[in-house]
């Protein structure tokens, strides 16, 4: 959602009057909200697992009242370009994906060898067939909100005036892209050291992984996984003086949120899906074997002392010399 914002502001630029609204999963509506090109969220009413035929259906013919001219379908599956199309949307543009040809009639043919970045193919599907590929990319810059931000800094009796390392240790994906619990509990516990506070952010999945963190780290961290909204959370990372983070959608909001940033990335790939920000920091150690783009490490049963060597390799004295040159 933070890379489709490149395309928000890409469509803008081209057509300052065009209205966007977004159709989208409700949990999305927090970053939605904080994006000034947006007019309006849909809710899609399904789960992407799901086809709910009927239920896009309907959607779609409620939606045909609005009078669309052009749908731009981002993901490439066959039901995605189903609601635009039971909405009779004169234009309907997307990649041919799962066979569309039918549902899209401004298909376009994704060419991986131009497109290279995930944000690079959201952005061509904005622009004309025969224009210039790659695209230039606006940064996606979402926009904090001072009184949301005050109020969670009330909520959560936020102590003031204090450098604050927020560490982001989930990434749903899978373990390939988590670096380990004990050097994020040795960054943290350092910090701390030095009179940081050290935030734990995340969703309520990541509150396993957070704890352990902060019992290693001799519990110095203030854990706000599975405590917060969406936007609390967002709302909070933007108080950070920095952010240590996986290859994860909070480390796309920091980035978004033009915040001082560290990105460690294993089995992803930092030239498809970087932080689009100039002062993200990536680390990567770009062994042979990676990206493999899996969820755990193929080459060695968990346990083994090289499984997932391409984040393991990073060591704590790596991320923390990179924090000592943010000021």
């Amino acid at each position: 959602m933070v890379m489709a914002q490149s395309l928000f502001i890409a469509l803008k630029d081209q057509y300052p009057l065009c209205c966007i609204d977004v159709l989208a999963p409700a949990w999305s509506f927090a970053l939605l909200e904080k994006m000034p090109e947006v007019h309006q969220a849909i809710a899609m009413p399904v789960l992407r697992s799901q086809l709910g035929l009927a239920q896009r259906y309907r959607l779609g013919k409620k939606l045909a009242t609005e009078n669309y001219e052009q749908a731009i379908v981002l993901p490439n599956s066959w039901k995605s370009a189903l609601v635009p199309f039971f909405a009779g949307i004169p234009l309907r543009t997307g990649y041919i994906g799962e066979c569309r040809w039918g549902l899209l009639n401004d298909a376009r043919k994704l060419d991986k060898s131009v497109l290279k970045m995930t944000v690079q193919r959201f952005v061509a599907l904005g622009l004309a067939k025969n224009a210039a590929l790659p695209p230039q990319c606006p940064t996606p810059h979402i926009v904090s909100d001072y009184d949301k931000q005050q109020a969670a800094a009330l909520k959560f009796q936020l102590p003031p005036d204090t450098k604050i390392l927020a560490l982001c240790p989930g990434a749903e994906y899978g373990e390939a892209k988590r670096w380990p619990i004990g050097y994020f509990a040795d960054v943290a516990r350092r910090k701390a050291d030095l009179g940081w506070q050290v935030w734990l952010l995340g969703s309520d999945k990541d509150r396993d992984i957070a704890e352990q963190i902060n019992q290693a780290s001799g519990n110095v961290c203030n854990n706000f996984t599975g405590r917060t909204s969406l936007t609390e959370a967002v709302e909070l990372m933007s108080l950070a003086d920095v952010i240590v983070t996986n290859d994860s959608g909070l480390m796309h909001v920091a980035a978004a949120l033009d915040k001082n940033l560290i990105a460690l990335y294993g089995s992803s790939d930092p030239g498809f899906t970087p932080p689009l920000n100039k002062k993200a920091k990536i680390i990567s150690l770009h062994l042979d074997c990676s990206p493999c783009f899996k969820r755990e490490c193929p080459l060695y049963p968990p346990g083994h002392e090289k499984h997932t060597q391409c984040l393991t390799g990073i060591k704590p004295d790596r991320v923390l010399d990179a924090l000592g040159t943010i000021h």
